[in-house]
């Protein structure tokens, strides 16, 4: 059964009138991590969609960057897309559910960030009422300062990089340390780590902005020390 079709089933459950943001409270088990996964960064998006005033067509094209959508699902993506505009619910109300439902994966939160940085950017522009938006869900998340910067340096142009803030490490580390960080940044990018920490594997193509970023924070830092 594709993500598509346990999307349906899950949004089936919902009583008449409840609202999309209802449904992550029935999402708990592992099996139903990717589900959780597919539906929060398609809500966060589309509330993030308007966050600039607009909802533009390179914004909602935006989500086939990060999920592959066969044809014969498109509809039920677009339903999940829908359900979220309508709902009168707050962005923070589908945050805090997302984040307790991932409580103890702050790796899959981070993938979420991650995917909708990539949807902000999708019309070209970064506008500060998303980067707001992504500042607080960031907040809620748990998503410390240095994790935010990181992704921040990675999809706005111009924005500070520090490739100590992609290593997630403070300035002066050891080479060793750095090493070490580096490593486990990059096995925490492999796709079978994805795909079990929930990121259904139509989205594991998050990974290679991030492992690109990854490789070229070591060299720049690996180069710096050496010399």
């Amino acid at each position: 059964m594709s993500i598509w079709n346990r999307i349906t089933a899950a949004l089936s459950a919902l009583a008449a009138g409840e609202p999309l943001s209802a449904v992550f409270d029935h999402l708990r088990s592992p099996p139903e991590r990717s589900v959780g996964f597919t539906i929060a960064i398609i809500a966060l998006g589309a509330k993030m969609a308007k966050a600039d005033g607009t909802v533009t067509r390179d914004e909602v094209a935006a989500f086939r960057q990060i999920f592959v959508v066969p044809k014969e699902d498109e509809a039920a993506a677009a339903r999940v897309f829908n359900l979220a505009r309508q709902d009168v619910a707050g962005f923070d109300a589908y945050a805090g559910k997302i984040a307790s439902m991932f409580a103890r994966e702050p790796g899959v939160l981070l993938d979420l960030l991650e995917g909708l940085f990539q949807i902000s950017l999708a019309d070209g522009h970064f506008h500060p009422q998303e980067d707001r938006f992504l500042a607080e869900v960031a907040r809620i998340f748990g998503v410390g300062d240095r994790a935010f910067r990181a992704l921040r340096a990675r999809f706005v142009q111009d924005a500070p990089r520090d490739p100590w803030d992609v290593l997630g490490l403070p300035h002066g580390a050891s080479l060793d340390d750095a090493r070490a960080a580096w490593k486990q940044a990059v096995r925490d990018c492999h796709p079978d780590r994805m795909i079990a920490r929930g990121v259904p594997p139509e989205a594991v193509q998050l990974a290679t902005r991030r492992l690109l970023a990854i490789n070229a924070a070591w060299a720049e830092i690996s180069g710096a020390k050496v010399a």
